[in-house]
C-alpha cells in the first residue's frame, strides 16, 4: 500500500481469532475490509469492529471449499468495494487429535477440503483478478505444522504442508508480475483453535505442546506480520514462509 491508496483487503476465516486480528490490523492501515466466514454472525461481528475502527467493512457468509462460493465472494468484493489489493487467505480448521492409525477418514477428507482446496480456490480466483491489474499481495495462513511433524495431527499437518507448497508454486507462477504470494506460519496462538486442540490432546494423552520456550502468541502477533507482508515494505518478499512462533521451532 502506498501514498493515499485505500486498498481493498479480503480476509477469509475473518470471524475467527486470527482472522479478526488480521482484519482489524488491515483496517488500521486504511484498507476497506471484506470478512468471509462460514459463521455469518462471527463475520458480522468482525465487520462491526472494523467499522468502529473507521474503515469500510463487508461481511459475507461462504464456504471456502466450494468453488461457487469462492467465485461469489470474490465477485461481490470487487463489485461492492473495488479491486482486491490484499488477500489474507486465512480460513482453516483443526480437525481432531488422534494417532494416524486411528485418524478418522472423514476428518482427514474435511481438512483437505477446507485447508487445501479452500486455499487453492482462493488463490486461483483472486490471482485471476489480480493478473488483470498486475499487482497485489496474498498471504496464506499456514502453520509451523507446515515445516515439522506433530503427533496426533496427521490431517492438520498434511494440510498445512500443502498450503506451503501452494504458496511457493503460486509465487513462482506470478513471479514476473507485481503480485506477491507469501505464507505466515503461526505457532501456538491463544485462540479457540489451540484451546480445542490442547483439550483433545489432554483427553487422548498425547503431548501436543512440547519444547515451547515461550508463552503462546497472540492473534495480533500474526496480524502484524501479515500487515508487513501486505505492505510496500515487503515489495521484494515473494514465496517466503514467515514463522511466528516465539522460537518454538528452534527447540
Amino acid at each position: 500500500m502506498s501514498g493515499t491508496d485505500r486498498p481493498v483487503a479480503l480476509v477469509t476465516g475473518g470471524g475467527g481469532d486470527i482472522g479478526r486480528a488480521i482484519a482489524l490490523k488491515l483496517a488500521q492501515m486504511s484498507a476497506a475490509v471484506v470478512i468471509v466466514d462460514r459463521d455469518e454472525a462471527a463475520a458480522r461481528a468482525t465487520a462491526q469492529l472494523v467499522e468502529k475502527a473507521g474503515a469500510r467493512a463487508l461481511a459475507i457468509r461462504a464456504d471456502v471449499s466450494l468453488a461457487q462460493d469462492t467465485i461469489a465472494f470474490v465477485e461481490a468484493t470487487e463489485a461492492r468495494l473495488g479491486p482486491i489489493g490484499i488477500f489474507a487467505n486465512n480460513a482453516g480448521i483443526e480437525g481432531v487429535v488422534a494417532p494416524l492409525h486411528e485418524y478418522p477418514d472423514e476428518t482427514f477428507d474435511q481438512l483437505l477440503q477446507v485447508n487445501v482446496k479452500g486455499v487453492f480456490l482462493g488463490l486461483k480466483h483472486v490471482i485471476a483478478r489480480m493478473m488483470q491489474r498486475g499487482t497485489g499481495a496474498i498471504i496464506n495462513t499456514a502453520s509451523t505444522s507446515a515445516i515439522r511433524g506433530r503427533a496426533g495431527l496427521a490431517g492438520y499437518v498434511a494440510s498445512k504442508h500443502a498450503v506451503l507448497g501452494l504458496t511457493r508454486t503460486a509465487a513462482l507462477d506470478v513471479a514476473e508480475t507485481r503480485i506477491r504470494v507469501n505464507a505466515v506460519l503461526p505457532g501456538p496462538v491463544e485462540s479457540r483453535m489451540i484451546r480445542e486442540l490442547e483439550g483433545q490432546a489432554r483427553d487422548g494423552a498425547i503431548a501436543l505442546r512440547r519444547n515451547v520456550p515461550t508463552a503462546h502468541g497472540r492473534p495480533q502477533d500474526v496480524a502484524n506480520v501479515v500487515a508487513f507482508l501486505a505492505s510496500d515494505e515487503a515489495a521484494h518478499v515473494n514465496g517466503a514462509a514467515w514463522v511466528v512462533d516465539g522460537g518454538m521451532t528452534l527447540a
